[in-house]
């Protein structure tokens, strides 16, 4: 083993939170060890974002994902197992290449969120603000209740470090 790598102290992970802003809101915050221009290509390129969206341990996969990034653009993406899968799809509402991407999320009809995603670089790192909107109270609170909100992602958010790191 290299001595000068055991000197070098271990990567500090990163901490995800998430926390109730309002009777409507929903906002995860994270730190990503990449500049924002890779984590919003993770965001945003089909072949990425299938690497590191659904957490491992849930044992599902991304069958598939179809995105066209651009205001106005579709997105489909559809968990499996193949028996049984589940679809999620909504349209973008803004894109602002490396600093925010808006889409909407149809699945739930019309109590489906709006999510918000902004990308803020500092010293090469990247503060990502999650923040999921519902139409209601009792939306969100549904959305809680089932596990459907982006309310606990630090494994999800782990995976893309992960991919962020190769890339790197």
């Amino acid at each position: 083993m290299d001595a000068r790598r055991e000197s070098e102290p271990a990567p500090v992970k990163n901490v995800t939170t998430a926390e109730r802003k309002s009777d409507r809101e929903l906002v995860v915050t994270r730190t990503v060890n990449a500049p924002a221009r890779l984590v919003f290509e993770a965001l945003t390129k089909a072949e990425l974002f299938q690497q590191w969206w659904v957490p491992k341990s849930l044992g599902i996969v991304l069958l598939s994902c179809e995105t066209d990034v651009r205001v106005g653009g579709r997105y489909k993406l559809v968990f499996g197992p193949a028996s049984s899968p589940t679809e999620f799809f909504g349209r973008y509402l803004e894109v602002t290449p490396h600093s925010r991407l808006s889409w909407t999320n149809e699945e739930g009809g019309e109590d489906g969120a709006v999510t918000t995603v902004n990308f803020e670089e500092k010293g090469g790192k990247t503060l990502l603000v999650l923040t999921e909107r519902y139409p209601s109270k009792a939306a969100l609170d549904e959305a809680i209740a089932s596990g459907s909100t982006s309310g606990d992602m630090s494994e999800t958010f782990d995976q893309l470090e992960a991919l962020l790191t190769l890339r790197g």
